[in-house]
């Protein structure tokens, strides 16, 4: 078959570093995948047909790539999906997501590679830092080629705030009381960034107690992560921003260094270099808590300015007010709801060799939770109102709540601190490192190497 000009330059852009590829090219299919998106009717119809008679489901994650940007061809290319896979989700790009997650024993055909490239490529040439051919080879990524979605935003479409202008509190006269905010306390250093502002950049790379970190914030994901990014083995921190891909509704952040995409819930590289190495992310704590409650703990804290260098609308309430306020996904991810919807709040440890989880609505019941992960004796304090919790190593003792802090089965009283607790005799317990998400990342992720508390 032949190709229009766009179609022949997509195809071409596509191409270029494909001499790495380790696979053999079968041009036939490529064309007419292409084709589903850059050429004319009579060339997409045509490239159906080709589809069609070869009738083999490996090409079932082009044509679902395909059917999300080709609004006036979903009806043909939803029955050709239905005819080589047996499955009828009809023209809904996100069931047919559901289900590609499922299939995993449905390999695509290679001339994904080359497809996928030339669709997002035409979005934003930048792209290509991240998708260079021989990153995409199945056995070099740690996740799916099919499952990577555009999150509707180009490269930097939500740009990082990299040391960004903080003010005392007093200063802040922008914020309401109840606004939430990400609190940090490293080292003594102790700062406040609220999630009103967060929402519009979703990372921030600073140095706070002369420790490198950064909070990788997932709007989608309800789950704000703190990273330390001085990793071993390199000279300088990482510095991370965000890619405009998803995965399973998680953001896909990237190092500046290596453009490696990362999942923004493991800490892991996912896609590019970085994948040989590794590396996962250490963890520090943070908390989401009011700003009238952080502020009254921490009078000495700093908090982000509204001079962030960007145009946007800081108001309370205002970033991502309808998602947060729905209870569905805007993007497909499979989760189990049995128990727990979607977007219920659950707080996250990861460490110790095991996966834990503490449903927030816990918290109405008891502020304080004695439990364990891995063996290891944990007591957490939470407020479901302000989604606030942190956990802290126990030991031996099992605690309650007190006026001022903690009481220890022993009798001796601790108080809380962003670090640790510590005694009235300066015992001392570390604290943990959690963060809050919602139930489907969680259970998408983990699912079932992970545990959840039932008490």
């Amino acid at each position: 078959m032949t190709l229009s000009r766009r179609a022949f330059g997509a195809l071409t852009l596509a191409a270029l570093g494909a001499p790495s590829l380790s696979f053999a090219r079968d041009l036939d299919l490529e064309l007419a995948l292409m084709a589903q998106l850059f050429g004319t009717t009579s060339e997409y119809k045509d490239g159906l047909a080709v589809i069609r008679a070869r009738g083999k489901p490996d090409i079932a994650a082009g044509l679902i790539q395909a059917l999300r940007f080709a609004e006036r061809r979903r009806d043909e290319i939803a029955e050709v999906l239905e005819e080589i896979t047996g499955q009828n989700h009809g023209t809904s790009w996100f069931d047919w997501m559901l289900w590609q997650e499922e299939a995993v024993d449905i390999v695509p055909h290679p001339s994904l590679i080359p497809f996928k490239r030339a669709v997002y490529l035409d979005v934003d040439p930048n792209f290509d830092l991240f998708l260079r051919p021989d990153y995409l080879a199945r056995d070099r990524m740690n996740i799916r080629l099919e499952e990577i979605t555009w999150g509707g935003v180009l490269k930097d479409g939500i740009p990082s705030l990299d040391n960004p202008e903080m003010i005392a509190a007093k200063e802040a006269s922008y914020l309401r009381g109840d606004d939430l905010v990400f609190g940090v306390s490293i080292n003594g250093d102790v700062r406040a960034y609220p999630l009103r502002i967060m929402g519009w950049h979703e990372m921030f790379n600073e140095t706070i107690g002369d420790v490198p970190v950064a909070l990788a914030y997932c709007t989608l994901c309800g789950s704000g992560i703190l990273f330390e990014t001085q990793v071993a083995g390199r000279s300088a921190p990482l510095v991370f921003g965000s890619s405009g891909f998803l995965y399973r509704s998680n953001k896909l952040m990237f190092d500046r260094e290596t453009h490696s995409l990362w999942n923004q819930f493991t800490g892991k590289p996912v896609v590019g270099p970085m994948v040989e190495t590794g590396i996962t992310l250490r963890q520090r704590p943070v908390v989401i808590t009011t700003w009238d409650d952080w502020k009254t703990a921490h009078p000495e804290t700093r908090v982000l300015s509204l001079n962030t260098g960007h145009r946007r609308n800081y108001g309370s309430g205002v970033v991502y007010s309808s998602y947060f306020n729905s209870p569905e996904l805007m993007f497909p991810a499979q989760v189990d709801q049995t128990t727990y919807a979607q977007k219920d709040y659950v707080y996250t440890i990861r460490d110790f060799g095991a996966a834990r989880a503490w449903p927030l609505e816990a918290f109405t019941r008891k502020t304080v939770i004695n439990d364990a992960i891995s063996g290891k004796p944990l007591v957490l304090i939470g407020d479901a109102r302000t989604r606030s919790v942190r956990a802290y190593e126990r030991g031996a003792l099992t605690f309650e709540a007190s006026a001022g802090g903690l009481l220890a089965d022993d009798a001796t009283r601790w108080r809380v601190s962003e670090e640790a607790l510590v005694s009235d005799s300066g015992a001392r317990l570390p604290r943990v490192a959690g963060h809050i998400a919602y139930w489907f990342a969680w259970n998408n992720y983990l699912g079932a190497a992970a545990t959840i508390y039932e008490g």
